[in-house]
């Protein structure tokens, strides 16, 4: 009687790694991969990469982030960018103290996308001026 339970005990581990197994196993197919993820869309317009970037900058000056005061060289903006910038700054703090700052940087992309529209782009202001790289 001293083996009978280690048997079963065997037995039923064996039984339950076999099924551990086989469940594992199988012959169909597996299953078809997912849809892809749609590839968010850079921008790619001299006007939109200047709308990016510095709208991007007068929000996180509005903000008051700790990156925010960084030159206009260390934030790849033209002079012209800059200008820009300083422009939709003064406009989102004129809209935060009388609407807040949700509005503010609504405001501030709304300003950027015209002016650097009206500019295409505002990069010939500056020598050392480059497009970013393409992702890579």
């Amino acid at each position: 009687m001293g083996t009978k339970p280690r048997t079963a005990a065997r037995c039923g581990a064996a039984a339950l790694l076999a099924a551990l197994a086989l469940s594992g196993c199988s012959t169909s197919a597996p299953p078809a991969p997912g849809p892809k993820p749609t590839p968010v869309s850079s921008p790619s317009s001299p006007a939109q990469i200047c709308t990016s970037l510095v709208s991007y900058w007068a929000k996180e000056t509005l903000k008051g982030s700790k990156w925010a005061g960084l030159d206009w060289e260390q934030k790849g903006l033209s002079n012209d960018q800059y200008t820009i910038h300083e422009e939709a700054v003064a406009a989102g703090r004129a809209e935060e103290r009388t609407a807040g700052l949700d509005k503010a940087l609504e405001l501030v992309d709304r300003f950027t996308a015209q002016r650097c529209a009206e500019q295409n782009g505002a990069t010939w202001s500056s020598e050392n001026w480059r497009p970013p790289s393409p992702p890579g």
